[in-house]
């Protein structure tokens, strides 16, 4: 969702489950989902919902025929808990023996199926976007940290110096009959490549569930993690998923308060990212939250938030990320160049908020 989300995978509470009630699901990120009014209530359809990787998440399905509700619920429930620790045993960096952890620290450079997943999809997206997404520049955002702990700007020359030790294609991932390993093929460089996966491991999240509701016979599903969603058919309503985008202004800090369009949604991942609520201003002048790993600095430009629609949860944190990095003007051109993908920009144009939609965004 946002270029680096440090406040994640701090681990799981306990979630509860009950029947789909509630007209609306209010998150607690960028994302509002909300059932339609029209067409008749269909019957079986649950909720679940709890804390999970720094935030909350919902989950709402229907039952697959003749399931037993309550057996079926308590399999459901046990899924989600097992699905949220093996991603955290894999990247969380808050635990200190995930693989991320484990490797970051050089202690092991051996992986699981996760992990490399998510390194060969974050591979993929620094390749198309020319480095604008590199989930190895968390240490730039270390070096500016937010809210600029040594109360100085970083000068030039350290941030030249950080640039030469990121970079996804300094790395190699290796698969083999045992396994996979993360190496840097340098062998004069003693650097340890350091990686951040939190701006595409909540997209892997919501895919990773999805696939295995499927799995369970669920056909009708959204999942929502942290404001980032996957959804599959309908909802209870027998309608398209409806999904809200907060409105991208300084003080809207509860989702759903203030919502500046909703879409509708079918088998798609949802993700919006945004500036609006993370930013830093020191001597009159605002800083960005979302670093160009490029520059080495934060971005400046009038794009406020960028919710992109696309086949996966994963491609839309990564485009999403992608675009704040990219601006207004740049991601317009790139959305023409690629009309798989549909997005929803948000801009400030003086003292008014302006929005730009692909043909496929749905607004209602």
């Amino acid at each position: 969702m946002n270029i680096f989300k440090r406040h994640l995978f701090k681990g799981i509470q306990l979630s509860k489950c009950s029947i789909c009630a509630a007209a609306s699901i209010f998150t607690t990120i960028a994302i509002l989902t909300c059932s339609c009014n029209s067409g008749e209530k269909r019957e079986g359809y649950i909720t679940s919902e709890g804390f999970a990787q720094g935030s909350t998440y919902r989950i709402i399905y229907q039952l697959p025929q003749s399931a037993d509700t309550s057996s079926f619920c308590k399999m459901v429930e046990d899924s989600i808990a097992l699905w949220f620790n093996r991603i955290d045993c894999s990247v969380s960096g808050y635990n200190s023996e995930s693989s991320l952890s484990r490797y970051n620290s050089g202690t092991n450079s051996n992986v699981d199926q996760i992990f490399a997943d998510i390194f060969e999809e974050s591979y993929k997206y620094y390749k198309l976007s020319g480095g604008l997404f590199d989930p190895s520049a968390a240490p730039l955002f270390d070096l500016w940290g937010f809210g600029f702990k040594n109360g100085t700007e970083p000068s030039q020359a350290t941030i030249d110096s950080i640039k030469t030790c990121i970079g996804m294609d300094k790395l190699v991932l290796e698969r083999s009959a045992g396994g996979a390993y993360v190496h840097n093929p340098d062998s004069l460089s003693s650097n340890i490549i350091q990686l951040n996966f939190n701006a595409i491991a909540q997209g892997y999240t919501v895919d990773y569930m999805g696939k295995g509701l499927e799995q369970m016979g669920i056909e009708n599903y959204l999942v929502e993690v942290g404001g980032e969603v996957m959804c599959r058919g309908v909802n209870s309503r027998g309608n398209n998923w409806s999904i809200g985008i907060d409105k991208p202004v300084d003080g809207n800090n509860i989702s759903g308060e203030m919502i500046q369009a909703v879409i509708e949604v079918s088998g798609k991942g949802v993700v919006t990212s945004g500036n609006y609520r993370k930013f830093y201003v020191k001597d009159g002048v605002k800083y960005s939250h979302t670093i160009d790993p490029t520059t080495g600095r934060p971005v400046t430009h009038s794009l406020l938030s960028a919710t992109v629609v696309a086949t996966t949860g994963t491609e839309a944190d990564a485009y999403a990320t992608i675009f704040m990095v990219m601006g207004v003007e740049k991601s317009k051109e790139f959305l023409a160049a690629h009309p798989e993908l549909d997005a929803l920009l948000i801009y400030q144009n003086g003292e008014s908020l302006e929005q730009f939609a692909t043909p496929g965004i749905v607004i209602k």
